[in-house]
Order: C-alpha cells, then structure tokens, then sequence
C-alpha cells in the first residue's frame, strides 16, 4: 500500500511581524511606553500573543525593532566625499530618531536599560546604533582627511549626543541649529591637525 500524501503545512503568516511593528509604533504614539505591553499590541494587531513572543522575548525588544529598525545602507552608502556623506548620514539618523514613535520609546527604554540587569545581544546595539555606518564612511575618505589619531568611536559617541538632545531634548532646549553646523563639527573632530597646532609645538 502507498502512504497517503501528506497534506502541505499551512503557510507562515509573512505579515505578523509587519503587523505587530506596526501596532507597537501606534500604541506608543496613542497611549505611551508604559501602556505598550505584548497583550496591547497583541489586541491591538489582532496577532496571538504567543505568536509575538516567538519572535521578540519581550516588549522592550519588540519596542527597540519598531522604533529603531537601523538606518538603511542604501540611504547612507560611503561616496568618499567625506563632507557629503557625514551631512546624509547626519540627516538619515536625525529621521530615524525625530519619528514619533521614537520621540515616544527613547525616554522609556534608556531608563529600562539603566536599571535592567540583562542585556540584549551586541548586534542589537550596534544596528541601533548605525555606528558600523559611520565607521564605513571614514574609512572612505580620502587618505589626509581623517586624523589617525583621533579614536572614531569617541567622536561617533559625540555625535549620538548631538542627535539625540536635538531630537529628545529639543524643545526644553530650544536651539534649532541646521545640520551643517552638526557635521562642521565632526568634521573638525576628525580633521587632522596642522604641525604647528599640534600639542606640545610652539608654531
């Protein structure tokens, strides 16, 4: 006797995930960080809670995937024009941070991660963070237009916090700057120093 043919399993539902991003990015705006659990998005997405934490172990990651998806490196693809590249990368992390749901979650999830004692897997981090991003423009540039010496991952951490009191902060501070003052700065940053201005030379 032939073994009768196995029916095909049923399809995986490829928009879940979609849908439960999408859900959290709404809650966020509509009821804030606090009211956006799993059984929230769950309810509000129409997704089975056990579905949501087969692929996110918590809210804090599913809230870090919808608000910080990482910047694309289409939008932010090195041309070696130094100046050029750090002003779209600039304006490409500003977006991403200035969307409601971002404005929404980044007061939230920094005290979560200063109080929690797990921590998520680097790659988590470093996506967020789109420091690869930045490294691969500097190494782009031309050869003389980067000081050697300076440490790229200070000047990055600089950056970030320029983004974010521009972005989180902006309206306790008021000070509306254009980003070409932002990317004049980092840019000074890394400009290498003439000999004369070096420490310890007298020009």
């Amino acid at each position: 006797m032939t073994e009768p043919r196995r029916r095909p399993g049923r399809p995986r539902d490829t928009s879940i995930s979609e849908r439960a991003l999408a859900a959290a990015r709404e809650l966020l705006v509509q009821r804030g960080f606090d009211a956006t659990t799993i059984q929230a998005v769950a309810e509000h997405s129409g997704v089975h809670a056990s579905a949501i934490y087969r692929r996110w172990p918590s809210r804090i990651e599913l809230i870090e995937e919808a608000t910080f998806p990482g910047l694309s490196p289409l939008s932010v693809r090195p041309t070696g024009d130094l100046r050029r590249d750090l002003g779209r990368f600039v304006r490409a992390y500003l977006a991403a941070f200035s969307t409601p749901a971002a404005r929404a979650a980044a007061a939230g999830l920094l005290a979560h991660h200063q109080t929690s004692e797990r921590t998520g897997p680097p790659e988590v981090y470093v996506r967020m963070s789109a420091r690869p991003h930045f490294l691969d423009i500097l190494r782009a540039a031309p050869p003389g237009t980067v000081d050697p010496t300076v440490d790229p991952d200070d000047v990055f951490d600089m950056l970030l916090g320029a983004v974010l009191t521009r972005t989180l902060l902006f309206g306790a501070t008021a000070r509306a700057r254009p980003v070409e003052r932002t990317v004049e700065m980092i840019l000074r940053l890394l400009r290498p120093l003439d000999r004369v201005d070096r420490p310890g030379r007298v020009g």
